[in-house]
């Protein structure tokens, strides 16, 4: 079990890196020009009323003090209120934090559906006419800006054939997967894209080590070999970059929500930004922050878990 003793300290080393992510963040956003005030009342808003507004909101005060008020707030599990919405800012992540787990859930599992299949299978077949087609289509996949391929995939399964729908969320599960289909496929592509090519060559370095030569001087079938060797020590060189792939993904719903009109959080920060609604801002992005380090502090444990020859 010592080799899981950073379970106990990682995390404290988590809490610097946050705050370093809230301070950039709030530094960020009170750089972009513009008053969040005057964007909301408009320009017919007397001054006395923009004056009173911001006193309401603490938008008065320096930006050192707002940033302390955040931090003290936060620490009592308060994000504050929104100025757009009018509403508090934890209600209103809990209203569309369902959409974007769903995406990241769905595009994650349609990634290792394709990943899966297709590296074992070019590397199985490596030379041939398979390995070359899959990785002609990963690299092709690696070239198309995920957005661009949203739009694509848009156009021709919504608007032309009109198979899906090009917004929304839906109410009940089958409608959640049948209207986040192509969000969901668009983000596997470009995940997969990197996973398929990284698998492949994890997958013939290890049916080319020695120890597998060995295994497989005892007799055994290949089959067994390459399921039980093979395929769990290639993994481990995939999780890592799955994990860091995570992470774009993520920060990839932002773009992939806005184009598709999903209502999750990724356009809600988009929407945030552009009204310098700063509470929702500044929570999107703390959550955000804390599943990134979330899932590596995960991929952290599981690279463990299946190499006992790693301390970390």
């Amino acid at each position: 079990m010592h080799r899981f003793k950073f379970v106990i300290y990682r995390p404290i080393q988590m809490v610097p890196v946050l705050i370093g992510i809230s301070l950039i963040t709030f530094i960020l956003i009170h750089s972009i020009p513009g008053d969040p005030v005057r964007i909301l009342l408009g320009p017919r808003a007397t001054k006395a009323v923009i004056k009173a507004v911001h006193a309401k909101h603490g938008l008065d005060k320096p930006v050192y003090i707002q940033y302390g008020y955040f931090l003290k707030n936060l620490l009592q599990g308060d994000m504050g209120r929104s100025i757009v919405f009018k509403m508090p800012v934890l209600g209103l992540i809990a209203e569309r934090i369902s959409a974007t787990l769903f995406l990241l859930v769905n595009g994650l599992a349609y990634a290792l559906v394709l990943t899966l299949p297709l590296a074992v299978l070019a590397a199985l077949y490596q030379g041939r006419i398979p390995d070359h087609l899959i990785r002609l289509v990963s690299t092709v996949g690696l070239g198309f800006p995920a957005f661009w391929l949203g739009i694509m995939m848009m156009m021709v399964f919504s608007v032309w054939l009109g198979k899906f729908p090009v917004s929304g969320y839906g109410r009940t599960f089958i409608e959640h997967l049948h209207h986040l289909f192509l969000p969901s496929l668009t983000i596997a592509i470009a995940l997969s894209a990197v996973l398929i090519r990284n698998l492949r060559a994890s997958l013939l370095t290890e049916m080319d080590s020695d120890y597998v030569a060995a295994v497989r001087a005892k007799g055994l079938p290949e089959s067994w070999i390459f399921i039980r060797h093979v395929i769990r020590n290639s993994l481990i060189p995939t999780i890592n970059l799955l994990g860091v792939n995570l992470g774009w993904l993520i920060g990839g719903t932002v773009i992939i929500e806005t184009v598709f009109s999903v209502p999750g959080l990724g356009s809600l920060l988009v929407s945030s930004i552009f009204a310098r609604d700063y509470m929702v801002v500044m929570a999107i992005t703390m959550v955000f922050a804390c599943a990134i380090v979330l899932v590596n502090f995960t991929v952290d444990v599981l690279t463990v878990a299946l190499d006992p020859r790693i301390q970390l």
